[in-house]
């Protein structure tokens, strides 16, 4: 095959191929461009924005594939870094799909492929492993507090000048004090700890299941980057089982820096010190948002809790993402944004052609701290919905597989909450898809389709990024968003000077306790300027 650009490498895995991706598996990205309209609607009566227009990317690159291997790269994910992408501030609250509108972004659907490739010629006498990655959850009360210690103590979680990086741990442990009773309050809520390992364990379980029923015989690992089991808790039972090898699935369905980036990031740097790895061949998918049973098993769920409404297509369907702060998408290109949009448009394309055109929205959660994060915001889209007249809400934690304190706490119980006071009257909320069976079966299509490439190099470049690629090019792959590790404002901000509402509330706690001060040295040493303006007397 004649590929144009085609760049060679080597792994440094015990085998290794050359690959370049066909223009036909180009995945388009989305368009800055939107149109909004009024037009009249059963479901809306103030204009609604149209889906975006879909534009081909002009990056390059393409895979040329070893004879014997059948190409499944088609899950390639390409943003271009220069387009700003996202809900602009002005735009309407909402959108409505219409119905004889057909979305360009239907052809980034990755259908699966792994009816086409038999699993016994793939792993043949290998012992083969998956690695399910996760952020982890404390699971008792007591467990809060060093819990958000190794969340802060993240390095790209809270990015500090190269000259105050010896303060990343004393900072995380302040602000891991700081915020404790706070977060202790809501685990306790949702009953003493987060069941983020029980959900994982179990949706490990059911994954091994699939895998063995489609004739791969694979074990199954949860490494958590947060807490028990950690990443190299994971890894140490991957070397005593002999895995030789090793498919690295991070549970985050849209890439962040921020989330699968930290956990390859750890996990490249425990590959790199260890010879035992190294020499085990291994493959890692960033992400699969795009992934055709992923998209159907979201509007699986969301077609079943429509139908708990008295008026289906009178809802709206509010998509809640987890946020990340601004910074991490304008500054250092983090893909998270864009991927998270484009995923929407994919379910409300599946929900199309199941003749569900509900009108729908994104905002973002769980933002922490002054800094800016992505917008629109839940707690403010909410409210304003409400403002708006709109009078049925169906949520949708649309960046969760698993339940966990960010759904079970904040949505279901604040957001809420706040829903019921800003006029909305029904509500209701789409479960995380924990052990959900199309998406299961999704996740072990995935794993298969990727075991031709275990143990081989892909391509990485500034415009296009695979798949399919080896702990070796994390930094690779990272860097393209991520070059210049640029020092990121922390999620949690601790002291700021300026007309924010940091600064406000700091500033002003230090005004307090210098007159607090003064008034102390004046009542016991009867000197100073009150005494001396006559004012203190008074108050004898």
């Amino acid at each position: 095959m004649n590929c144009t650009g085609a760049i060679n490498t080597s792994s440094a895995s015990t085998s290794s191929s050359t690959f370049c991706l066909p223009n036909r598996h180009r995945r388009p990205h989305l368009s800055t461009a939107n149109s909004c309209l009024s037009y009249p609607s059963r479901n809306a009566k103030f204009p609604l924005l149209l889906p975006r227009a879909i534009s081909s990317s002009q990056g390059s690159s393409v895979v040329q594939v070893e004879s014997g291997l059948r190409s499944n790269l088609s899950s390639i994910n390409v943003i271009n870094k220069s387009s700003q992408l996202g809900w602009s501030g002005t735009t309407p609250l909402y959108c409505k799909r219409s119905p004889n509108k057909r979305s360009l972004a239907l052809g980034a659907l990755v259908t699966s492929t792994s009816q086409d490739v038999p699993p016994a010629s793939l792993i043949g006498e290998e012992k083969v492993g998956v690695l399910l990655l996760n952020l982890g959850g404390p699971e008792t009360l007591e467990d809060v507090q060093p819990f958000l210690f190794n969340l802060f103590a993240d390095p790209d979680i809270i990015r500090l000048p190269r000259l105050f990086r010896f303060l990343q741990k004393p900072l995380a442990q302040f602000i891991s004090v700081l915020r404790a009773p706070k977060s202790r309050e809501g685990y306790a809520s949702i009953g003493g700890g987060s069941p983020l390992r029980h959900i994982t364990d179990a949706q490990a379980e059911e994954l091994k299941k699939a895998l063995w029923e489609k004739n791969v015989p694979a074990k199954v690992y949860v490494g958590m980057r947060y807490w028990h089991p950690f990443t190299e808790e994971a890894i140490e039972q991957i070397k005593k089982d002999n895995i030789s090898k090793l498919v690295v699935l991070p549970l985050y369905p849209q890439f962040s820096i921020s989330t699968s980036g930290s956990s390859l990031r750890l996990l490249e740097s425990i590959f790199r010190e260890d010879e035992y790895l190294v020499n085990m061949q291994h493959t890692v998918i960033p992400s699969w948002y795009q992934r055709e049973g992923y998209i159907k098993a979201m509007g699986n769920l969301i077609e079943k809790e429509l139908e708990n409404f008295d008026f289906p297509d009178k809802v709206v369907i509010f998509f809640s993402a987890h946020g990340v702060p601004l910074a991490y998408v304008e500054e250092a290109g983090d893909p998270y944004k864009a991927e998270m949009e484009e995923c929407v448009d994919l379910i409300m394309e599946e929900l199309e052609k199941r003749k569900i055109t509900n009108p729908y929205t994104l905002a973002y959660q769980s933002r922490v701290g002054p800094v800016e994060w992505l917008k629109p915001y839940t707690d403010e889209t909410i409210i304003e919905l409400g403002r708006k007249g709109v009078k049925s809400l169906l949520a949708v934690p649309i960046s969760f597989v698993s339940e966990h304190i960010e759904t079970l706490e904040e949505i279901d119980v604040e957001y809420k909450e706040l829903a019921l006071k800003s006029g909305i009257e029904k509500w209701g909320r789409v479960p995380a898809l924990g052990c959900e069976p199309t998406f299961i079966s999704d996740l072990a299509d995935a794993v298969i389709e990727s075991l031709p490439y275990v143990g081989a190099m892909a391509v990485s470049n500034l415009e296009a990024r695979q798949s399919l690629v080896p702990l070796g090019s994390v930094e690779e792959l990272l860097a393209t968003y991520d070059s210049k590790r640029r020092e990121l404002p922390s999620p949690v901000t601790v002291w700021e000077w300026g007309w924010t509402r940091s600064a406000e509330t700091w500033n002003g706690r230090a005004a307090m306790l210098a007159v607090l001060v003064l008034l102390v040295l004046e009542v016991t040493t009867g000197e100073g300027f009150l005494h001396q303006w006559g004012i203190l007397p008074l108050f004898h």
